[in-house]
């Protein structure tokens, strides 16, 4: 019973403790017309207005849907609060969050014969309501004079890695490099955003979204992009973001590009 009450009393500090870090993103948000987004943002430590700072925008899985403005920072929300990241990288780092009824990208969700979910991708098309209004966000937060608009970066995981390729798409011009975690995407839309230097990563064993959707923008992106890079985890399943962001080279890589 001891040892019973000393797990929950460590499960509860590590939540708790969780929960305090991210007290250092900031709530906020974007309402103009019709478009409505919530976000956390996360400055840089001594943050100087007079400043110019790269700019972050990661997208969230399908799983921390919400209107609670904190489940979008359960996965990547520790990595930019590492001090050496927050030491060597200092940059505005923006969590927006995706209603749970809706979708980062145009996705139609179907099953096989054999009952398993297939996804597929739609190829131009109107964005989602969602989409529309990280669009706007985005742009939002481009007027701000502390922001360089020669380092503005995109990644994203699971349903979040399909927005992080919908967003290039639409928003190309915009963004210095990109990284796509588990995602997909129609690969006819790839001659949208092929000059966009892209990290793409999966899992093999990913039973959630199939790794050939990753393995197939990879292989185009080698023949027609300017620059493509594809890690495939060998024993990963769905969760390949850890893998991810206990990559060395994930943010010197992000970073080293501009516009």
């Amino acid at each position: 019973m001891k040892t019973f009450s000393l797990t929950i009393c460590i499960l509860f500090s590590v939540l708790f403790l969780n929960a305090q870090d991210f007290k250092k993103y900031d709530k906020g948000s974007f309402i103009k017309g019709k478009d409505s987004i919530y976000y956390r943002v996360l400055f840089p430590e001594n943050f100087n207005p007079e400043q110019k700072y790269p700019l972050v925008i990661f997208l969230h899985g399908s799983g921390e849907r919400g209107n609670d403005n904190a489940s979008q920072l359960v996965h990547g929300g520790k990595l930019f609060l590492k001090n050496d990241v927050r030491k060597n990288f200092p940059a505005i780092v923006v969590f927006p969050q995706c209603p749970a009824n809706d979708f980062w990208a145009n996705i139609n969700i179907d099953k096989d014969t054999k009952g398993k979910r297939k996804l597929s991708f739609v190829e131009g098309g109107k964005p989602t309501k969602i989409m529309h209004a990280l669009q706007g966000m985005i742009k939002d937060f481009l007027k701000k004079p502390y922001v360089n608009r020669e380092q503005v970066y995109v990644g994203g995981l699971s349903m979040g890695g399909m927005g992080t390729y919908e967003l290039l798409r639409r928003e190309r011009r915009k963004f210095a490099a990109a990284i796509a975690i588990c995602g997909g995407d129609n690969t006819n839309n790839i001659e949208k955003y092929k000059k966009t230097p892209l990290w793409i990563f999966h899992g093999a064993k990913d039973d959630v979204v199939d790794p050939a959707l990753s393995i197939a923008i990879a292989e185009r992106l080698k023949t027609v992009g300017d620059e493509v890079k594809f890690t495939l985890y060998p024993t990963a399943n769905h969760n390949s973001w850890d893998s991810a962001f206990a990559e060395p080279e994930l943010l010197p890589w992000l970073f080293s590009h501009k516009k």
